[in-house]
């Protein structure tokens, strides 16, 4: 957004210094001609006064003289002809009576016309200026004077000019470069903090906030606004930490209580009650169990995302031994496919609840005689994946998107132990850390819980 500012006021102060040099520099250059042409045409008419009586009396020699005199010192070359168009005088080596461009003012002039302002002698034009007066005795012309001025002097000084010009218009666009990248940082210092402000929430660092900071007003009141939210959002979750900590003091030890006094019931129950007794110890259980899977999702939602590499290849081994003699009571074969290492960007201990409670999904769910497939795999460069298959009856895909969402069991599975709350922490553990957790049906039937990690480089 910097550069985009930057180039957007850059983009500006070109047009305008542009839009301003432009006619600034052709004024020059006019200006210049101009006051060049205007001097020329002084001296031809005076040339043109003193050629009027040198035609008449056929006396040559002053003017001669004279023309003479004016091209050594100005280097400027002058000619006159009669009434016939022919040469009376030349002075100047480089002044050719005959040239496309002198024959067409010394017509222009022996038609009575005087030279019309000059146009504009531009730094690549090395033409002449040439400036012509009739000689007119009595309303009838009978000749012409022309001064023929060379203009390496005059194309220079435009060209100093231009320079003075350009050199002023990078002077203005280094001032516009400092004060563009001071007002873009003065811009955006508080959008900078901002960001930092909320990744810092991100990452469970509640306590940061935006300082005072200058900019725009309507950015100030927007670091106000966050400021109120972010305080708004640490209150209510340090209110559900409390909470999660308040519960878990109260609701322990009621449990406990209940489950030891059923227990201290138990010899004197009836055999008729025993099967009742049974129930709400078993309901006691599950109550303690369902408590514990809300604890860890609280937990995990309130996690610390600090990020660190991770070798998915040791961390899916250790899991798999852990797991193996646990699969084999169930009837379940754990085995273990893909190579090492792949590193992951992960947070602390992630993977390993991940995996855990995905694996004992998997042994719950697929059902004896049936193995479960802990595989790593580096599809591409960026990412590191690892997929917990198994082969049991699977879901269709619609149970599949739902299997994520909190309590949600599936029907066929209401009788066995569970919460419906593993996926669930599983997968706020894993986003958090900026990974992706799918639930994919397996080939030719089963569930491909597949851990998608961005690869540490």
């Amino acid at each position: 957004m910097r550069w985009r500012l930057l180039g957007t006021f850059l983009t500006l102060i070109v047009a305008v210094l542009g839009v301003l040099s432009v006619p600034l520099a052709t004024a020059a250059a006019s200006r210049d001609t101009q006051a060049m042409f205007l001097d020329r045409v002084n001296d031809t008419i005076r040339f043109a006064s003193i050629a009027d009586t040198a035609l008449r009396t056929g006396q040559t020699m002053a003017l001669r003289a004279e023309l003479r005199q004016y091209e050594q010192l100005y280097g400027i070359g002058a000619l006159v002809v009669g009434r016939d168009g022919e040469p009376v005088l030349v002075s100047g080596t480089d002044v050719d009576p005959y040239a496309p461009r002198v024959r067409a003012k010394i017509d222009e002039a022996l038609s009575g016309n005087r030279s019309a302002t000059a146009e504009v002698f531009w730094p690549w034009s090395s033409d002449p200026l040439i400036v012509v007066e009739p000689i007119a005795r009595n309303g009838e012309v009978i000749g012409a004077a022309l001064t023929l001025s060379p203009t390496d002097r005059l194309r220079a000084t435009t060209l100093r000019n231009w320079a003075t010009l350009a050199g002023e218009c990078l002077a203005a666009l280094l001032v516009g470069v400092l004060a563009a990248s001071r007002l873009t940082r003065w811009l955006l210092r508080p959008v900078h903090e901002l960001d930092a402000a909320a990744h810092a929430l991100t990452e469970g660092r509640f306590g940061e906030r935006v300082g005072f900071t200058s900019g725009p007003r309507e950015l100030r009141n927007l670091v106000t606004s966050f400021n109120a939210m972010a305080e708004q959002i640490s209150m209510l979750i340090e209110r559900q930490r409390a909470f999660v900590s308040y519960a878990g003091h109260q609701l322990r030890t009621p449990l406990a209580r209940v489950r030891l006094a059923m227990d201290n019931l138990a010899p004197q129950t009836l055999p008729s009650g025993r099967e009742d007794h049974q129930l709400v110890i078993e309901e006691i259980e599950r109550m303690a169990r369902l408590y514990d899977a809300l604890l860890a999702y609280a937990h995990a939602d309130a996690a610390s995302t600090e990020l660190g590499p991770i070798d998915m290849a040791e961390v899916a081994d250790a899991r798999a031994a852990a797991w193996r003699d646990v699969a084999a009571e169930e009837g379940v074969t754990l085995a273990r496919e893909g190579e090492g290492p792949a590193v992951a960007l992960a947070t602390a201990d992630t993977v390993d609840q991940v995996l855990d409670a995905l694996i004992d999904n998997a042994v719950k769910f697929a059902g004896p005689g049936s193995t479960v497939t802990l595989r790593v795999e580096r599809p591409d460069p960026e990412w590191v994946e690892v997929h917990v298959v198994d082969n049991g009856p699977g879901m269709a895909p619609d149970e599949l998107g739902r299997a994520a969402e909190p309590f949600w069991r599936h029907p066929r599975d209401q009788n066995l132990d569970g919460s419906g709350l593993g996926v669930t922490i599983a997968t706020s553990l894993v986003t958090a850390g900026g990974g992706s957790l799918d639930l994919l049906p397996a080939e030719p039937h089963g569930v491909d819980a597949r851990i998608r990690l961005r690869a540490a480089r």
